[in-house]
């Protein structure tokens, strides 16, 4: 395992990350960025599949997108625990991995574990900046913890193009039978394995493709806005 990397993503629950952010972490790898992907449970709250099948699931979506490691602490699915234990273990894997950039859900949610881990991972990635404070590992911090978007949609900070990541992104979230539509499947339907759900993830990618001038898109807040060294370039063809 890669221990460093460019680019770290957060989430709660396996299968967060590749519905808001696969096509970016598929399109960061081809670019030759190392990124990794750590969910804060096991989700073991889940209506649908076990934690162990989430697991392989997710062992397998991490194959498809090429990343370096994907692994998951134990912080408690349904009610995820915030205090400054668990603070420090996320601390940890900040300073362990020293990501240039960390992305973590938007800490205003539907989910509150989705609340929770954004909250979390916002403090412990200023935290793990301080000297003073002193773990197994020396200190760090990103450049900034970006945010995406699951069930509420707001205006984004920034879109990326994964136009050319898009099938591959789908093919990762297809790696969770467990968890989306299977008419075989005897689990209780839930929210997300609707049929229409997945067409809703198909329309937000060609919503915020539409902001930036492309076919797919995802979008990401951030607290701060990123600097511009082109602004023509950033809204080149645009004018049609």
């Amino acid at each position: 395992m890669n221990e460093q990397v460019d680019l770290l993503f957060f989430a709660a629950h396996a299968d967060d990350i590749e519905l808001s952010c696969g096509g970016t972490i598929a399109k960061s790898v081809k670019d030759g960025l190392k990124v990794g992907l750590v969910e804060l449970t096991r989700g073991e709250m889940g209506t649908r599949g076990t934690p162990q099948i989430r697991y392989r699931e997710s062992q397998r979506a991490a194959k498809i997108l090429g990343v370096e490691f994907r692994y998951q602490l134990d912080l408690g699915d349904g009610g995820l625990r915030t205090g400054r234990d668990e603070e420090l273990e996320v601390i940890e894997v900040i300073r362990r991995h020293r990501p240039r950039v960390a992305f973590a859900p938007w800490p205003d949610e539907r989910h509150p574990d989705h609340v929770r881990t954004g909250r979390i991972c916002t403090d412990a990635g200023f935290y793990a900046g301080l000297r003073s404070l002193q773990t197994s590992r020396a200190a760090y911090r990103p450049q900034v913890t970006a945010y995406y978007m699951q069930n509420y949609v707001l205006h984004p900070t920034f879109v990326v193009d994964v136009t050319a990541a898009w099938k591959t992104k789908m093919k990762a979230i297809a790696a969770f039978k467990s968890q989306f539509h299977d008419p075989k499947s005897k689990d209780p339907m839930i929210f997300i394995s609707d049929p229409k759900f997945l067409g809703m993830i198909e329309a937000r990618g060609k919503h915020f493709g539409a902001m930036i001038g492309v076919e797919y898109g995802e979008a990401f807040l951030t607290k701060q806005p990123p600097k511009l060294d082109d602004i023509i370039g950033a809204y080149e063809g645009r004018e049609h």
